[in-house]
Formats: structure tokens, C-alpha cells, sequence
């Protein structure tokens, strides 16, 4: 099916939207403060898969998310693949889960992996490094990295800064610099459009072909002008990619917002589709 990839989009359901938005003091406080409140109410999955075909949405990615908290030295969310795999299952064809990546789970975590993607279907994994206080190219990620080029599966990460209170420096551009020379055939998304290192994450996303940029989470009308340049040319056509990082971005309205660019029909296509089917491999 032709049609936009939302390459993160947050578990969608009533009950797994009140665990991340309304249990967990510290992103309620992140929703209240952006004014996401009507957002967070959720969805069925048949009422979420009739929202995507109002919208032009062929699939979304989702993750089931490993988010610790720096303020409280505890774990935020942490999702079992099993209960992402509970509300996706029902759609193979346009929702696939993401593996969230508990770097202190060692080994079990890397087998874990290897199980939601054999067995559970999922499509890649996913790391929100910054409550665990480890850059993203220390070496308790490696295994996990080393399991995703066995599996064939890219990797999802946030890159560029934190707006919760959280660190943002285990999140820097440069850091991929390494993985991507020690990895070359891992495929690397670096979510969140690196900001407020942008250009630092361009260069990297330019220099390796196996790290790639996405818009997650930040509003097209906000988007750096080197970002739109870069995927609008002949040496960022392919490397970026949309995601909403729901409920931070709605469909309509960021959608619309890239129609405004009025990039080059080729740059457009490859951003909303292109980039993704081929990372991804759909």
C-alpha cells in the first residue's frame, strides 16, 4: 500500500497512553506543559488503523519503549514487546513494533530482541538513551547493535537533545560517527532531527551510508533550513524520513506543514515514503 510511513508513533490505546501520559508524573508534566492533554486520550486499533486511512498513512512504527528516569533513577516506561505486539497484531500489513532497548539488560535484552523480531515480527529497534546516563556508542549497546546487523533490522534512536530532565549529551550527532565505522551495515535512524546539532548530524548522516536522519517530533514549520536543504537536494534525497512521535505531532497538521515546503516531488515522496521502505524494507 502506497502511502506516508510514520516511522515512531507512541502505543496508542487508552490504557497505554494513561501508563506514559497520566501514571507518570514526570510526562504528564512534559504533556501539561505543551498543552497535549486531548491528545493523550487513545484509540482502539481498529479506530487507530481507520485514522490512518483518513490521513493518508500506510504504516506506523511503534515502540515498546524503555524511558528511565534521571530525577528518580528509576525506569519511566517499560513496555513488553508482548504488549505492543497485543495491539498491532490485528494490522501486520500497516503496524509493526519497534524493540525498546534497556541497555543494562545485557544479554536477555539481546535475546529478547532476537524474539520480538523472529517471533513477534517486529521491524527494528529502538533506544531512548538519555535516562540511562550511557552515550550511544558505549559499549553495553554493542551487543544489541551486533544482534541488529545479525537480524537484518535497523535501529531507531533519539538524537540531539532531551526536553525532559535528562542529560542530552548521550545523545550528540558525532557519537554515530563511531557506530556507523564500527557498524557499516547497521542502519541507523537518528530520530528527532538531531536538534540543536543539526548540521552536526547532517555531516554525519552525509559522510555514512548507513546512518539516516528523521523528523520526529519537530514541527515542519521549525525545521532548520540546512535540514530542508539537505533532504530537498540530490545529497539528502533518501536520508531523511517523517515520523510524528504522537502525541507530540498530529497527521493533519504536520502533513500539511511539509505540503508548504513545497520540496521537489522526489525529495517529498522519499521523505513521507521512500526512506523508510528502504531502511525498513518494506
Amino acid at each position: 500500500m502506497a502511502g506516508v510511513i510514520d516511522i515512531w508513533h507512541q502505543p496508542f490505546t487508552p490504557e497505554l497512553m494513561k501508563r506514559c501520559y497520566v501514571d507518570d508524573e514526570e510526562q504528564r508534566r512534559v504533556i501539561e506543559w505543551w498543552g497535549l492533554g486531548a491528545r493523550v486520550k487513545g484509540r482502539s486499533p481498529e479506530e487507530f488503523v481507520a485514522d490512518m486511512d483518513r490521513h493518508g498513512i500506510a504504516r506506523v512504527l511503534i515502540p515498546s519503549l524503555q524511558i528511565r528516569s534521571f530525577v528518580h533513577q528509576r525506569m519511566q516506561w517499560a513496555f513488553e514487546p508482548d504488549e505492543i505486539h497485543a495491539i498491532i497484531h490485528g494490522h501486520p500489513d500497516r503496524l509493526h513494533g519497534l524493540y525498546g532497548i534497556n541497555p543494562y539488560s545485557r544479554m536477555a535484552g539481546v535475546r529478547a530482541l532476537e524474539r520480538a523480531v523472529r517471533e513477534l515480527g517486529f521491524v527494528g529497534a529502538h533506544i531512548h538513551p538519555y535516562g540511562f546516563e550511557l552515550p550511544v556508542d558505549h559499549r553495553r549497546y554493542y551487543p544489541f547493535y551486533t544482534k541488529c546487523v545479525e537480524l537484518d533490522v535497523p535501529v531507531v534512536m533519539q538524537i540531539g537533545h532531551s526536553a525532559e530532565a535528562m542529560p542530552s549529551e548521550t545523545g550528540r550527532p558525532l557519537l554515530l560517527d563511531t557506530i556507523a565505522l564500527d557498524f557499516p551495515e547497521l542502519r541507523i535512524v537518528a530520530a528527532h532531527t538531531g536538534w540543536p546539532w543539526v548540521e552536526e548530524l547532517i555531516a554525519v548522516a552525509w559522510k555514512h551510508p548507513n546512518v539516516y536522519i528523521a523528523t520526529t517530533a519537530h514541527a515542519p514549520r521549525y525545521w532548520n533550513r540546512e535540514l530542508v536543504s539537505f533532504l530537498n537536494t540530490r545529497r539528502g534525497i533518501g536520508k531523511v524520513m517523517y515520523g510524528s512521535d504522537f502525541p507530540v505531532l498530529e497527521w493533519a497538521d504536520s502533513l500539511e506543514q511539509i505540503r508548504k515546503l513545497e520540496l521537489k516531488p522526489e525529495a517529498q515522496a522519499q521523505l513521507l515514503e521512500g526512506s523508510a521502505r528502504a531502511v525498513f524494507k518494506f
